[in-house]
């Protein structure tokens, strides 16, 4: 409430020291800046939080850092599935979500939803490789059903509620975040729209990372992959030998 208050206060022009030219028409924050990931980790929602000048529509979507992420196809070959076909494509975000405060199609036009990249058909996924219209949708298609089968797309548009005041507008929505939510520095982007057009937007970043004990594992594992993987060895040796000890003594 108190982070709103001031949110309110810079929309509003700061009181009688600001002149009414100066007033932001959006202003926009999150509950939090980094997301810890501990050994515990089960998944969060962050609070997105923020106030409009006036009437008009908002539109919200966090992405994750972008990857190159490939696509397999399998066919039958002999009673027996096999991956045959790849595609590959770069400037995947590792992680999307959207909300609104009404549908999107109803919000703004098809051209102002490509060139902002609002929803999940409206991204900009780049083929490593010629392909025809038919092949390049089945891929891409496929790419979008293994990324929200894990939680990391979400097709569904989510709700941003505003609560409506003499002056000014406030409006949040909740960001779900899930246990296997990639580590890195996220952009959540917020949109203000009058008449279908873009009038206002802001780009809050936001650091998903681990910490503690998995964390130092996490970057020793990667940092010395070797010796890691002797260590992992010899533990998984001795773990081995200790459960054929306890079976013969029982």
């Amino acid at each position: 409430m108190r982070r709103l208050i001031i949110l309110l206060t810079l929309v509003l022009g700061g009181g009688a020291a600001t002149s009414p030219s100066s007033a932001q028409p959006l202003v926009a924050d999150l509950s939090s800046h980094l997301i810890a990931i501990t050994t515990g980790f089960s998944g969060t929602d962050v609070l997105l939080y923020g106030a409009t000048d006036g009437m008009g529509d908002i539109v919200v979507v966090v992405r994750g850092p972008e990857t190159l992420t490939t696509v397999r196809r399998k066919v039958r070959v002999g009673g027996i599935w096999i991956n045959r076909d790849r595609m590959t494509f770069a400037g995947v975000p590792s992680f999307y979500r959207i909300a609104a405060t009404r549908p999107l199609t109803e919000i703004t036009s098809p051209s102002v939803r490509g060139r902002h990249q609002l929803g999940v058909d409206q991204l900009r996924l780049n083929p490593d490789q010629p392909a025809s219209d038919v092949e390049l949708t089945a891929f891409r298609e496929g790419l979008v059903r293994n990324k929200e089968q894990a939680r990391l797309f979400l097709a569904k548009v989510g709700d941003v509620t505003m609560l409506r005041t003499d002056q000014a507008r406030l409006f949040r929505t909740r960001i779900d975040l899930p246990a296997n939510v990639p580590t890195g520095t996220y952009t959540a982007e917020v949109f203000f729209l009058r008449n279908g057009q873009v009038v206002a937007a802001q780009a809050t970043p936001m650091v998903v990372s681990k910490i503690g004990f998995g964390a130092e594992l996490y970057d020793f594992a990667h940092r010395y992959s070797a010796i890691y993987g002797i260590i992992a060895i010899v533990i998984a040796v001795l773990a081995g030998w200790g459960a054929s000890v306890a079976f013969r003594r029982s």
